[in-house]
């Protein structure tokens, strides 16, 4: 990004836990970011032609609402690995299917949105969309909105990353069959279940290394989870814990933001070694 160069941004971490440093740098030397992650690749596409940012309400950013969108709050504490990883319309990573299930990478990328166009929290919202057709949505003061809508592939958002701003047709790319989009639902996301999409709007707020300090906590609490060392609700307890435990700082370096990423890794293994001991997963 100091170099100017266009960057086509395929992890959402690097501007949840150093996103003040990379945007400065971007508008220092006037880089290209361009976001692969299809939420925000649809954001991107939704505003070209919108110089009026002033005439934005809002960014509405979709969720499919994972495997347990439907499970009840009080059944969540026996889910098991194997059952979060079984992910209802997307094929990704342990981790990030994971956190799709606790809807931690939701919040994620609500940071990242907030960073990336320059919106505040208050103007990002999120809605669960079990089809997860819809990626992205923009509404705008006059009450219009204008959605982005694909396949769930992830080759046509780093299409348009790679060529933008052209529109290169993709001999294999997937196109949507309207014979068979039957049905788009929308609901709110329940946050007393899914607690760990309020962590991420707290983090904002905070502003400083507290997004930093979720991502380190995060990474701690899944591995645990994906281990049987922590039920899937102690991820948020973990992760809500040492955000709070840490010292909010303000990177200045990469540096400093890898010694904040540090210290919240300790900080987190300390709490989780209290909900191991809770759970009766190791002795007292």
């Amino acid at each position: 990004m100091r170099h100017g160069k266009r960057v086509a941004l395929a992890n959402k971490e690097v501007l949840v836990a150093a996103g003040e440093l990379v945007m400065v740098a971007a508008e220092r030397s006037r880089a290209e970011l361009l976001p692969v992650d299809s939420e925000h690749n649809g954001v991107h596409q939704c505003l070209r032609g919108a110089e009026r940012r002033h005439e934005v309400r809002r960014l509405i950013l979709t969720a499919s609402g994972g495997p347990f969108r439907t499970t009840p709050k009080e059944a969540l504490a026996r889910v098991t690995p194997a059952q979060a990883l079984n992910h209802p319309t997307w094929n990704m990573g342990r981790r990030i299917t994971i956190n799709s299930a606790t809807l931690m990478n939701k919040g994620f990328e609500v940071i990242e949105a907030c960073r990336l166009f320059g919106f505040r929290p208050d103007q990002v919202e999120v809605v669960i969309h079990p089809q997860s057709t819809v990626h992205a949505m923009v509404e705008f003061q006059d009450g219009s909105v204008i959605a982005q809508l694909s396949v769930t592939d992830m080759k046509m958002p780093i299409q348009y990353a790679l060529y933008y701003p052209e529109r290169k047709i993709c001999p294999d790319s997937r196109q949507l069959d309207w014979k068979t989009v039957r049905q788009l639902d929308f609901e709110p996301p329940d946050r007393e279940k899914f607690p760990a999409l309020s962590l991420a709007y707290r983090a904002l707020e905070r502003g400083g290394s507290a997004g930093c300090t979720l991502n380190a906590a995060d990474e701690v609490a899944v591995a645990a989870f994906l281990e049987g060392r922590i039920s899937f609700p102690a991820m948020a307890r973990v992760a809500a814990e040492t955000l709070e435990d840490v010292p909010l700082r303000r990177p200045e370096t990469i540096d400093d933001v890898l010694e904040i990423d540090r210290l919240s890794r300790e900080r987190a293994r300390q709490i989780l070694r209290h909900h191991e001991v809770e759970a009766g997963m190791v002795s007292r």
